[in-house]
């Protein structure tokens, strides 16, 4: 089983919001996953980009691929960017 980390439309009509998740590359888009791993909602402004960086990075870690449009998310969001040690 190979796992993604993708995005799945939720909202309504014009109002997308979408789920950050860990899924199985077999399953549809808006079908059954393993993990919310945070949200995106572009409608708002400005842009809110909610993510959980020690989730992510677990999954990262244990081989899951991001798609395009999360790997950029991820990078605007800097969830995963290293903290100086103090000291």
């Amino acid at each position: 089983m190979s796992v993604k980390i993708r995005l799945t439309r939720r909202g309504a009509k014009k109002k997308a919001f979408f789920r950050v998740i860990a899924t199985d590359t077999r399953m549809p888009r808006d079908g059954r996953f393993l993990e919310i791993l945070g949200t995106y909602d572009p409608v708002s402004k400005p842009v809110q980009i909610n993510l959980k960086g020690d989730r992510i990075k677990h999954w990262l870690d244990n081989g899951a691929l991001p798609s395009k449009t999360v790997a950029e998310l991820i990078e605007r969001s800097g969830v995963l960017t290293e903290q100086p040690a103090e000291g």
